[in-house]
């Protein structure tokens, strides 16, 4: 099973961009496929977006346009790019693959004034 950590992490102002990394123990490359989800206080986690194996690309409603999913298979890490942060962004952020079984400690995006 491959293991996951998220970073790139931290406080940032509204509108302001952040983008996270997430690194692989082993190669991603026949990784078919790789998404990010948070959690914010006091809710279920939910689904942020999906990468495939051959460049595939999904978003939730909620971050369409501002999110950027992205992957180097050659870094075996996963990327995502935040732009235009709004506070409902807040939340801890992991990733996870569809060869993982576990799910890491994830990273702490906190969007604030």
């Amino acid at each position: 099973q491959v293991q996951l950590v998220e970073s790139g992490g931290g406080l940032v102002q509204p509108g302001e961009s952040l983008r996270l990394s997430c690194v692989a123990s082993e190669s991603i490359f026949s990784i078919n496929i790789m998404m990010w989800y948070r959690q914010a206080p006091g809710k279920q986690r939910e689904w942020v977006t999906t990468i495939t194996r051959v460049g595939f690309l999904t978003y939730a409603d909620s971050v369409k346009g501002r999110f950027t999913i992205s992957r180097d298979s050659a870094k075996n890490t996963m990327y995502l790019q935040m732009n235009s942060l709004k506070p409902e962004d807040t939340a801890v952020y992991y990733c996870h693959s569809s060869a993982s079984a576990s799910w890491g400690q994830g990273t702490q995006v906190t969007v604030s004034s």
